[in-house]
């Protein structure tokens, strides 16, 4: 009998879930070194991001960047296997320190609802989970492209009562309301968008970026706070940091929220820049006002 790609994924991902933490980062940490060691897409895309957005790195230090990346990336894949697979045990168990969570609970305190803007930086899941502890959550969710995988990732990502609504007019109509029910609504700010109408050219580490308006067509038509926030690994869990938004993300110019936005992204990934997702195509849609093609060949 010929197993699926799904069965097998589904499979695969309930045995990582039998591991230890500490066991399922040895695992991830393996998974990217061999990413690394090989010389795979992810690994070049790696490097030509952190050359273009971190140029201050010598070769050596760039080079040591790409391998490391890779490995926390491998560890993301893991670490989620343990935390959905195990239901007995509160994502809150591997929670370590939290710093900062006085900007999300003001806000809702203000009754202006809460926009979390958590970039592909450390593990962005867990913060997802830890969120449905402070509010009503409600978050864009777009189904994998393995079917089988649906019911496992939307299980884990609900397991503390989140609500996982379609990246579509009614999804985004979800947030909304949301939002102004004081709520608390999830974004991953980084992501390039799917149409040309839900996104504009902002500067990203000095570089040009497609950038989603989707964060701030949510704040002018909500009035909520914004606050950026990640999962940052330490040893035998998580930190979960909560930073100011800058406050030209308020503005009405659209131009000058989105160039706010991606610098409140950046801010953040240099805390921990060896946890960011750096082999994401962030600059793959070229700006007609002089953009460059980038990842020629991969």
């Amino acid at each position: 009998m010929v197993l699926s790609k799904s069965t097998l994924a589904v499979t695969a991902m309930r045995l990582v879930g039998r591991l230890s933490l500490k066991s399922a980062r040895r695992l991830g940490s393996f998974m990217g070194w061999v990413a690394y060691a090989s010389n795979n897409r992810e690994a070049k895309i790696t490097r030509e991001n952190l050359a273009l957005c971190l140029p201050h790195l010598s070769e050596s230090e760039r080079e040591r960047m790409v391998k490391q990346s890779l490995k926390e990336t491998g560890k993301v894949a893991t670490e989620v296997c343990v935390i959905w697979n195990n239901n007995q045990v509160p994502v809150q168990h591997y929670i370590r320190r939290i710093e900062g969570e006085e900007l999300a609970r003001k806000a809702l305190d203000e009754s202006k609802g809460l926009l979390i803007l958590a970039p592909h930086l450390g593990n962005w899941e867990v913060l997802g989970l830890h969120l449905a502890s402070l509010g009503t959550v409600t978050n864009l969710y777009q189904p994998p492209k393995l079917a089988g995988l649906d019911e496992v990732i939307r299980s884990g990502r609900e397991k503390s009562g989140a609500h996982l609504v379609p990246t579509n007019a009614k999804g985004v109509a979800a947030l909304l309301k949301n939002l102004k029910s004081n709520g608390i609504c999830g974004i991953l700010p980084d992501q390039n968008p799917n149409e040309d109408s839900s996104g504009g050219f902002a500067p990203f580490f000095g570089h040009s970026a497609f950038t989603m308006t989707l964060v701030h067509k949510l704040i002018q038509r909500t009035g909520c706070t914004a606050v950026f926030a990640f999962a940052k690994r330490v040893e035998d869990g998580f930190d979960l940091i909560y930073r100011e938004a800058p406050a030209e993300i308020y503005s009405d110019d659209q131009n000058t929220s989105l160039t706010a936005l991606n610098l409140g992204v950046e801010r953040l990934v240099m805390e921990a820049p060896e946890q960011y997702q750096w082999e994401y195509k962030r600059f793959k849609k070229v700006d007609p006002q002089g953009g460059e093609r980038r990842y020629q060949g991969y």
